[in-house]
């Protein structure tokens, strides 16, 4: 199913490896990717073999690692970062939704502490009377600009992350909760940042927990720092500034010569089905074309009809009843 040049081009970007030694999967990625100079992974990298499956059959290429539980997938695109193995097992409506929801997460993510920060310095119009108000009564003691006390909190939510990712298992939730509220509470009674930033940040930091991939979830993390700097600079025209470079980047990534935001750019109208909506499974008839260039039919069944209705088969049942009695 997989192309043959890319698994060519993959074979010889591994036999160009020159190292003392590969200690797990995430060294390779970072010699063989297209592209070094992003924050946007161009390898997928999974543990689950059901994941790894699903990409097999779509044309994609594993490669594994002896002694790393991680498999690289590649090629792929952007949104397959979005995509989770649960989509493909719940009905195409609810998978959808959920799909919706993460991609509807993502962005919140990315642009709420940068919109509060542009909202409060530059455009105080846009928001409601009664809002700003609220707002500016909090902020009447807060000795710092938005956008300082939008980075301050950040970093603090940062620094509770990565501290409960090395604590110890039994600890490191409840140290990184705890530390949030307590550390949370005191700023804004000590009139260092005002509730309405930590309400912000509090949504920033839940929303970022929905992206299925985790490098995904790091590189908005990153994205979000340069966000609000354009905030800070140029209000709503610095948020969409940075989202327009953000895609004029996306669009020149490549992912071993499949463009990264396939089948969007370039637009490839049958292979939408499984991108933002996701389409049963009686509707997704094709593999993506620009991955899998030689296999690209999928199945050769169409909508399943069923041959009776579920009252023919109780009105059989209840006859065949009526003649045993």
């Amino acid at each position: 199913i997989a192309n043959d040049k890319v698994i060519k081009e993959i074979r010889e970007r591994l036999h160009r490896i020159e190292i003392d030694s590969i200690l797990d999967s995430a060294y390779i990625t970072q010699l063989i990717e297209d592209q070094t100079a992003t924050p946007f992974p161009t390898i997928y990298s999974t543990e689950r073999p059901d994941v790894v499956a699903g990409n097999l059959l779509e044309g994609r290429v594993a490669i594994f690692v002896d002694g790393s539980p991680f498999v690289l997938i590649a090629p792929v695109v952007f949104m397959q970062f979005f995509q989770s193995a649960e989509d493909y097992y719940a009905r195409f409506d609810i998978a959808t939704f959920i799909r919706l929801l993460r991609i509807l997460m993502f962005m919140i993510s990315l642009v709420a502490p940068a919109t509060y920060v542009a909202a409060t310095t530059f455009h105080q119009e846009m928001i409601p009377t009664t809002l700003i108000i609220a707002i500016a009564a909090q902020r009447e003691t807060i000795p710092f600009p938005a956008f300082v006390e939008a980075l301050l909190i950040e970093l603090v939510f940062e620094i509770l992350r990565e501290a409960g990712i090395r604590l110890p298992k039994a600890t490191g939730a409840a140290v990184s909760i705890v530390g949030a509220l307590v550390i949370g509470q005191a700023a804004v009674q000590a009139g260092v940042v005002s509730p309405a930033m930590v309400i912000i940040e509090s949504i920033t930091a839940l929303t970022s927990f929905a992206t299925p991939s985790f490098d995904m979830a790091v590189s908005a993390r990153l994205i979000r720092f340069m966000i609000m700097i354009g905030a800070a600079t140029f209000g709503f025209y610095g948020i969409i500034l940075c989202l327009l470079m953000m895609v004029v980047h996306l669009t020149s990534l490549r992912s071993f010569g499949v463009p990264y935001m396939a089948p969007f750019a370039p637009l490839i109208p049958v292979n939408n089905g499984d991108t933002v909506v996701r389409l049963p499974w009686w509707a997704l008839r094709q593999r993506p074309r620009l991955i899998s260039a030689a296999n690209t039919v999928r199945e050769e069944t169409d909508r399943p009809q069923p041959p009776a209705t579920r009252g023919m088969v109780n009105r059989d049942f209840q006859e065949g009843d009526n003649n045993e009695t």
